[in-house]
């Protein structure tokens, strides 16, 4: 256990027991609820009632579930949906520049877990199946329910779980609503880019009313918001061994420091229709839509180090086999100016009606589209002091690692100096930037169609039936070019143009370079300044794919009501029976060495097969308010969409075989192979007709409720039996002898047999293993035991630790499973009493693998450090005061208030590869309700 997780854990642990300790300590006392009398109808708002409203949810419901309940109209417990969901016991979130987005649950990643909007199956943003949460403005939703074991009644499934986002309904609301909110926010950190802000905004405004006699129900509501996040970011090439007085110690091999600013601009509107002409009759109509950009400036300096021209540092220190400081001499570095851009726009819409046929049976249909287009822009731009390595000024770097294993340099170049680094190729790559456009649209349509049956006095409660068809197709595409040179001369290297230039220069003093060349790159590129060239290579033509998906689901679930002897039991036990034809579409790249060109033939392939997924979920209510729940159900999770591309490239190893200078007389050398697995050919891509994972989960909890059910105590077990586990780049032979016939001839195959056999590298299924895990859950509030105004405290706080067992089928060692954290931990102590309400919070995750933006903004997998989170909150609303400030409140929120960073571990040295840092944001706000 490391030091940083050992005082975590304390923090945790200090902070549940304080608030322990405070309740116990005092006299017991209880208080009355704040309530607003709306006429008819009793609403009860704030913090309190946010937290009473998901533990009735979690009581009530036969699943075993995790809730999160807005505290009003347009305002949920924090600003973002992810950051409320990873405050749930057993779940967890992945930053990304500072952003919580997308969910781990119980330990499995963000592709294991599905997300409905008001039940029904959503479309990602991303190239997986994992939800970006921040598609959805969480000031628009009024609940959020997550199952963690599911029903068979529950189509779009997920292996880990489910999120539910969910809108309000505005017939049951009741009444008439108006509500509008706006928010400053800031950046603690000044803006790190010339030419960039560090403030934004949020807006958002709701309505909802009722009509003709409360039988017609609208919902309208719009959110707003620009979101500046600044992030100082070190990145590492990797750490090479070198030989230092006869030992081998890690070195850096090269860096890359950005200062990297965005601003992510989204409106989003949803729209409810409800009508309800009698008591036997019910249809509604939900719309989504959503449009966001999200726009970065990142600036740096690429340092070839080690495996650049500068080679091993002189006056080399070593500590605990590691290279501490020295100096590398020699170094041109490549200063970047880059822009990432994504836009993406999100249309969702969906029709229900149910019918009562009479008194037992119900007739419900439910009609559904989702869509989205994105689009990214990734553009880089160099520039140094000469073109290709060696020409120009170098500059000798001393370093030292810092507490963090971050390299703090001092040179003497002055790197903001225009006259001095010019627009080039200062390491020979043979361009000077890159640009790469990738597209992906996700569109899906489902139908469902379900009867119902009730029954009275009788242990079933009811039998549901149906049927739901789904269609999915996801496609993809990577438009790539290099910026080869400039235009209109034939110069190598050119300044920036002065009309480019910006005034200030970014400042990296936090890594001892000072300032750098800042320029607008991207109105360059956008001037036609640069000459262009298309990439075609193997590995771009064979990013792009199109996968379809047909499911059809059918289901049955039955509903009981009973009691067993003394004790009630409420539940459900049903099966799904899931029928999948699923394809993908892409290139198979080959390689004509006779010709040096690529050789690229559509590819299409895919797979039918069906699963019965039994499930069933039991609550005993063993006396008041306490209740053991257990569950069993076989869940799956379709393979991610990258896994079962339609593409594959043949590779071809000219060390080992090709053609003599003619072009025509081939020739075989395996002597020349340097490891046992190198072949003449290989290939490597997705496979279409990879099966879906598959996990039988065991599950059981104890919950007990008290104080009217504003607090519980939970304990809950699962264990999840795992097969069919998707393993990518799994290597095995394969036998190219099509594929050689038709590149050097049966002849001279037939005489070099070897020649023909390869490996090839895809994803693949594999038996699997096993997780299990506990997670303990409570909400203790204040007006149990403290009296007035004590009594207006609470502490929510839950643990959870999981553990796993899967096996890397070529090393025969465990492996980790992406997204899973040993142990995850939650606290928040709050305060609300007569208007006034605050409250802090901090959520913690141990070390886990994560996606990461790696090389060439593609996605790589690495182990992420281990991090807690810090968020507070203080805010008034105004009560029956008499004025018109009723219904107005104030609040000022913070996030990340102690700037954790965001660290990913290389995992030999361990050293950092990754090391962010994004400063605190706060926002001020009001809100008015009505």
């Amino acid at each position: 256990m490391s030091r940083k997780d050992s005082l975590d854990r304390r923090w945790l642990m200090g902070t549940a027991a304080t608030g322990l300790a405070m309740f116990m300590a005092a006299a017991p006392a209880m208080a009355q609820d704040d309530e607003e009398d709306d006429g008819d109808v009793v609403v009860v708002r704030g913090l309190k009632s946010a937290i009473q409203q998901s533990i009735a949810t979690k009581a009530e419901s036969t699943s075993i579930v995790e809730a999160v309940s807005a505290e009003d109209i347009g305002k949920l417990p924090d600003v973002s949906i992810a950051e409320s969901l990873a405050r749930l016991p057993g779940l967890a979130a992945q930053r990304l520049r500072g952003r919580a987005q997308v969910i781990s649950v119980r330990g499995l990643g963000p592709d294991f877990t599905t997300a409905t909007l008001n039940g029904r199956e959503q479309v990602t943003a991303g190239d997986n199946r994992g939800v970006e949460f921040d598609q959805f403005p969480a000031e628009l939703l009024s609940s959020v329910l997550v199952y963690k074991t599911p029903e068979a009644s529950l189509v779009a499934a997920g292996l880990a779980g489910t999120a539910d986002l969910r809108t309000i309904r505005p017939l049951a609301f009741g009444s008439r609503a108006v509500a509008v909110g706006a928010r400053y926010e800031w950046n603690e950190q000044d803006a790190l880019n010339a030419g960039t802000e560090n403030d934004g905004y949020r807006f958002t405004a709701s309505y909802v009313d009722q009509f003709a006699d409360g039988t017609i129900g609208i919902v309208l509501g719009f959110a707003t918001q620009s979101t500046p996040t600044q992030s100082q970011r070190y990145e590492s090439w990797g750490f090479p061994t070198t030989d230092v007085m006869g030992e081998q110690a890690f070195v850096i091999g090269g860096v890359k420091p950005y200062s990297e600013t965005r601003d992510l601009e989204r409106d989003a509107f949803i729209g409810t229709l409800e009508w309800e002409p009698n008591d036997t009759f019910n249809t509604t109509l939900d719309v989504f839509y959503s449009e966001f950009e999200d726009t970065g400036v990142l600036r740096g300096v690429e340092l070839p180090l080690f495996w650049g021209s500068s080679g091993a540092p002189t006056n080399p220190v070593v500590e605990d086999g590691v290279i501490t400081s020295g100096t590398f001499e020699g170094v041109q570095g490549v200063l970047r100016n880059d822009n990432r851009f994504r836009s993406a726009e999100l249309f969702s819409v969906g029709w229900n009606g149910k019918w009562d046929v009479n008194d037992h049976w119900q007739l419900e249909a439910d009609l559904s589209h989702s869509s989205v287009d994105r689009l990214d822009t990734d553009l880089e731009t160099y520039a140094g002091t000469g073109n290709g390595g060696g020409n120009g000024a170098s500059d000798d770097l001393s370093f030292m690692l810092n507490s963090d294993g971050v390299p703090i340099f001092s040179g003497s170049l002055d790197y903001s100096d225009p006259s001095l680094f010019l627009l080039t190729d200062p390491q020979g790559w043979g361009q000077v930037g890159f640009i790469k456009r990738p597209e992906t649209d996700d569109e899906l349509e489902a139908i469902r169609l379900s009867a119902t049956r009730s029954f009275d006095d009788t242990w079933i409660d009811s039998v549901e039936v149906g049927v739901n068809f789904t269609t999915r197709e996801k496609n993809k595409v990577s438009n790539e070019e290099f910026l080869r040179s400039f235009a209109g001369t034939t110069d190598t290297a050119v300044p920036v143009p002065s009309q480019y230039l910006l005034s200030d220069s970014s400042d990296f003093g936090w890594i001892g370079i000072g300032p750098i060349l800042s320029f607008d790159s991207l109105g360059l590129y956008e001037s036609g300044f640069y000459n262009t060239e298309v990439l075609a290579n193997a590995d771009v033509v064979t990013k792009a794919w199109q996968v379809e998906e047909d499911v059809t689901t059918w289901f049955a679930q039955v509903n009981i009501n009973t009691q067993w002897g003394q004790i009630p039991v409420r539940g459900n036990f049903g099966v799904q029976y899931v029928e999948t034809d699923q394809s993908s579409s892409g290139q198979s790249i080959g390689y004509d060495p006779s010709t040096d060109t690529n050789i690229a033939v559509p590819f299409t392939a895919g797979d039918e097969y069906s699963e019965l997924l039994p499930s069933f979920n039991f609550s005993f209510e063993l006396a008041p308010d306490t209740y053991l729940r257990t569950a069993y159900a076989r869940t799956q999770a379709r393979a991610r969409m990258d896994d079962m591309r339609g593409s594959l490239a043949v590779n071809f190893n000219n060390m080992i075989c090709g053609f003599e200078m003619d072009g025509v007389t081939p020739f075989y050398t395996p002597e020349n192979a340097t490891t046992a697995n190198d072949s003449c050919l290989s290939t490597s891509g997705g496979d279409p007709t990879l099966r879906p994972y598959l996990a039988d989960s065991y599950d059981l909890s104890f919950e007990h409720y008290f104080a009217d059910r504003t607090g519980y105590v939970s304990i809950a077990a699962f264990y999840k039996e795992l097969s069919d586990f998707v393993f990518p780049n799994f290597s095995r032979a394969y036998d190219f002898t099509t594929e050689a016939n038709a590149i050097f001839g049966t002849d001279f195959v037939a005489m070099n047999p070897g020649i023909a056999v390869g490996t090839t590298s895809t994803p693949t299924n594999i038996e699997g293993g096993s997780m299990q895990g506990i997670e303990l859950a409570t909400n203790i509030p204040g007006e149990m035991f403290l009296p007035s105004p004590l009594d207006g405290f609470g502490v929510f706080a839950s643990y959870s630790i999981t553990d796993s067992e899967i096996e890397n089928p070529l090393t025969n060692s465990p492996t980790p499973i992406p997204g899973l954290s040993e142990e995850v931990a939650n606290v928040t102590v709050y305060y609300e009493k007569n208007g006034f309400q605050a409250r802090i919070s901090q959520r913690y995750r141990s070390e886990f693998l994560g996606e990461v933006t790696g090389f060439g903004a593609g996605l790589e997998t690495r182990n992420v450090g281990s991090e807690k989170v810090v968020d507070a909150q203080i805010g008034y609303t105004f009560e029956d005061t008499g004025t018109r400030l009723d219904g107005v409140s104030i609040l000022l929120q913070g996030q990340n208030i102690t700037d954790e960073e965001f660290v990913t571990i290389d995992d030999a040295s361990g050293l950092p590869r990754n090391f962010e840092t994004y400063g605190a944001t706060y926002l001020l706000g009001i809100n008015w309700r009505m």
